[in-house]
């Protein structure tokens, strides 16, 4: 039986244990991106530059029950404080780009609508160490300025839409961009075609960061994690399917009661690393309904990530309905009931679509 969003809605009770998560060290936003000319376009080939060799990645284990550290995005447990400040990269997910690399080292990734009923990603890099390609990066637009900012990272892109390049220069955001002002801190991937080709790694970005004197540590948000949600009430959900716009990007996931977690399906086929060939997985599934707006005849978007609005939460096979809100320096936070729900250890997905005609219309699960 295939169900819909709004008939998850229960008296479902949240009385989840809130784990003490650590805070990153509070640090002031500073320096000036030097940025040149608006309206920049996605990069062309560009003179490519060595790439490094991939090498195995390391991560935060999930498992150690005596570690004294929680990674703050992931609640799973660290081998060291996690302080470092995040970075959130503007990942291409256009069919030439696919599979990207580094995409199972994130720990929350964004997909978001870009203009011509495209998806774009957004990871956020805190807690794992690893030295494999990240990428095929591409340009940003407003509202993945406001998903970067929320978790207080650096935002990783090549070029940018009119407004978007706008408030990186009247702002003065804090930036790696490819085209204006870091390009020594990328390479392009010569197996592939330009758009399609552009990549980075932990070591040039922080390479980067560093030399436009941006702090190395931020605020990290508080996160309420528990290992065991209550999900009486919660409608079965082990099979997801979000639609976007674009057939191209029918998005769904299978979950694992073996593993704990959902993996990730695109257009029926797994959706993988490059890096280590491993399919995305994810503990937390988000989708979260707005309002879309169309502005240009190019069909760029204006996406309304403040309002708040339906959503759905999905975690060990089960889906509850809830709501979704947005504060000024916060991030998204899931509420039932007015209260807010917890996610379980591990990373999280979220999904944007439009909330028309409804939630229902782009999400079905079983």
């Amino acid at each position: 039986m295939t169900h819909q969003p709004n008939k998850a809605r229960s008296s479902f009770r949240r009385s989840a244990l809130r784990l003490p998560l650590l805070l990153v060290t509070a640090a002031a936003l500073a320096g000036l991106v030097a940025c040149s000319g608006g309206g920049k376009k996605d990069p062309v080939a560009q003179p490519s530059t060595a790439t490094p060799v991939p090498t195995a990645s390391a991560s935060a284990s999930p498992t150690a029950s005596s570690a004294s550290f929680m990674a703050p995005l992931t609640g799973l447990a660290a081998n060291k404080e996690v302080t470092n400040r995040p970075f959130a990269v503007m990942i291409n997910n256009l069919a030439p780009a696919r599979p990207q690399s580094g995409l199972t080292q994130a720990d929350t990734v964004w997909e978001l609508l870009a203009e011509g009923g495209i998806t774009r990603l957004v990871a956020i890099f805190q807690s794992k160490e690893f030295t494999d390609p990240i990428g095929p990066v591409r340009s940003i637009r407003p509202y993945f300025i406001e998903v970067g900012e929320s978790y207080g990272g650096v935002l990783v892109h090549a070029g940018a839409s009119n407004d978007a390049f706008a408030i990186l220069r009247g702002q003065h955001k804090e930036d790696l961009d490819e085209i204006t002002n870091a390009g020594a801190y990328f390479w392009r991937d010569k197996s592939r075609k330009a758009p399609h080709n552009l990549y980075t790694n932990l070591e040039k970005l922080r390479a980067g960061a560093a030399h436009r004197k941006y702090a190395d540590t931020a605020v990290a948000p508080t996160i309420s994690f528990s290992s065991a949600p209550d999900l009486t009430g919660a409608a079965a959900a082990a099979e997801v399917h979000i639609k976007f716009m674009m057939s191209d990007y029918k998005v769904s996931y299978t979950y694992d009661s073996v593993k704990g977690t959902y993996a990730r399906f695109i257009n029926g086929k797994p959706h993988t690393d490059k890096n280590n060939g491993e399919q995305l997985t994810a503990s937390n599934l988000v989708v979260i309904a707005t309002k879309h707006n169309i502005y240009d005849a190019k069909g760029r978007l204006e996406v309304d990530l403040k309002s708040g609005g339906e959503a759905v939460l999905f975690q060990q096979g089960k889906a509850i309905a809830c709501q979704w809100e947005h504060k000024d320096g916060d991030i998204v936070r899931l509420m039932k009931d007015g209260k807010e729900l917890p996610f379980l250890p591990g990373v999280t997905y979220y999904h944007v679509v439009p909330n028309t005609p409804s939630l229902a219309d782009h999400l079905t699960y079983q």
